[in-house]
């Protein structure tokens, strides 16, 4: 017999006889990856593992009560419910569709109607009172939260939304009086921002921030709240983040949105102890086969170094690896001609400000001249010069944007980018899959969007080098997605 106690909206406490109790302990942990290499394993104060389930506090996050259950059917145990563990709703997916007409919500002062999926996924936001969206890029996430909190505010509950960063607290406050324009809902009425400068005393009916706004608030500041968005939610395994979720005990409904998940067992598991069960609500590759995003054009270039180098750089560590390809004049040559070869609005990413994206700036910008304009933004770029670059992006039609990846690879929307070159290498699936959602989205007269993933091949006969082996990793994620992409070998001269 397993007994399932809710205790808050954070906490389950399930306790049973001690060797139940200990298998229950087993089935959740974890090993970490790369636990090895970490200071606390090496010292030996950690083992290496992550416990989801307290075995002293008989405590485990909510959003996994399906594995308890799944742990408990496997293994032929009972289980005894003490309260009301399992939400029941009355909404009908019906009431959905009409409150979206009802909401006329537009964009750009064009009536939006609702796909089904989008019917699903706010069906499902309110039915199970919590759960972990999965949609891609140009899916609607942000008329989702929308749809959902709209419905939330006509049930007198107080809604906060976290995002990441503040160009996004912008962005999505700037979506919401989109589409608002036309049903009278007023944005600024209804909705508050929280960043650097605005204030935590919080009178609107929605609080729209970043998380390291509020991560140090304590548990009673959270108590004003009903609901939680939480918007590209893979954020969200950090440990300042995490806090911030256990803080929310009495907050009811919890929504998490993402368009992408790595493949780390233990990273799924937390988001969706924070927030609920994954739900999937379509693939980049469905919205492509209707039309509802651009179709991707993928072309892996493999960069190609002459022997010597190859030489040099043979069992060479990755950090070594890295400032040898970033700060290859031929290399950075080859980025500039291939950026200003490219025609339409063109995005560049990169990882280390200093030591390349001031560099990729200064050669791109000074052959550019004044042909074409030139934007460079990283994380030392206040928020209003971010905004303002993205704004003045949508009304170009052949601008450049150098960019981190750290910027902009994620959430920010600019339709109106044609062409995406990832210009330093990354194996981080999120990360990738993100950055390609920046050139996804539609915009009138566009029909599919480049991206030119550029990797170097620095192999020494049997050995591969580092980031001769991100490719890899990134190849075996377009295949995961059912993305076509082609292999192009350049010699790098």
């Amino acid at each position: 017999m397993i007994t399932i106690e809710k205790i808050n909206n954070v906490h389950l406490r399930i306790y049973s006889d001690p060797s139940i109790t200990q298998e229950l302990s087993e089935f959740f942990t974890f090993q970490v990856e790369g636990y090895k290499f970490t200071p606390a394993y090496r010292s030996g104060q950690w083992d290496g593992k992550i416990r989801m389930y307290d075995m002293h506090r008989k405590t485990l996050y909510v959003g996994l009560l399906k594995y308890v259950i799944a742990f408990a059917e496997r293994n032929q145990y009972e289980i005894k419910y003490i309260n009301d563990v399992v939400p029941v709703s009355t909404i009908a997916r019906e009431e959905i569709v009409e409150y979206s007409k009802w909401l006329t919500p537009s964009s750009r002062g064009v009536p939006i109607e609702i796909y089904d999926y989008q019917v699903d996924a706010v069906h499902k936001a309110l039915t199970d009172e919590r759960v972990l969206l999965l949609s891609p890029t140009a899916s609607g996430k942000s008329f989702i939260i929308y749809t959902t909190m709209r419905w939330h505010l006509e049930n007198k509950r107080k809604c906060i939304v976290i995002v990441p960063t503040t160009s996004l607290v912008e962005q999505l406050y700037t979506d919401f009086e989109d589409y608002s324009s036309v049903n009278g809902w007023k944005t600024d009425r209804h909705c508050q921002k929280l960043y650097s400068g605005f204030t935590k005393d919080v009178q609107a009916d929605v609080l729209i921030s970043t998380w390291q706004s509020i991560y140090k608030q304590p548990a009673s500041w959270f108590n004003q709240f009903d609901v939680i968005f939480g918007d590209e939610a893979h954020n969200f395994k950090a440990k300042s983040l995490t806090s911030v979720m256990d803080k929310m005990a009495n907050v009811q409904y919890r929504i998490g949105t993402t368009g992408t998940l790595d493949d780390k067992k233990v990273h799924k598991l937390v988001l969706e102890g924070i927030f609920g069960p994954v739900h999937k609500v379509i693939s980049t590759r469905e919205l492509m086969d209707s039309n509802r995003v651009a179709n991707l054009k993928i072309t892996c270039i493999v960069l190609k170094y002459d022997e010597t180098s190859c030489k040099i750089m043979n069992r060479a560590q990755y950090p070594d690896e890295i400032n040898f390809i970033i700060g290859h004049e031929k290399r950075n040559r080859f980025i500039r001609n291939l950026t200003l070869n490219c025609e339409g609005n063109t995005l560049v990413l990169f990882q280390m400000v200093a030591k390349h994206g001031k560099i990729l700036h200064e050669m791109i910008a000074a052959k550019a001249g004044d042909k074409r304009k030139v934007f460079f933004i990283y994380g030392g770029t206040d928020t209003e010069a971010r905004e303002e670059a993205r704004k003045l992006m949508e009304n170009e039609t052949d601008a450049i944007c150098i960019a981190s990846f750290g910027v902009f690879s994620t959430g920010i929307n600019i339709p109106s980018i044609e062409n995406v070159i990832f210009a330093s290498p990354s194996k981080s699936k999120i990360r990738n899959l993100q950055s390609i959602g920046r050139g996804l989205r539609l915009k009138e007269g566009k029909t599919h969007c480049n991206l030119y993933d550029i990797s170097d091949d620095l192999h020494w006969k049997s050995y591969k080098n580092h980031t001769l082996g991100h490719l890899a990793e990134r190849l075996k994620t377009y295949s995961e997605e059912k993305f076509v992409y082609k292999i192009v070998e350049v010699q790098v001269e």
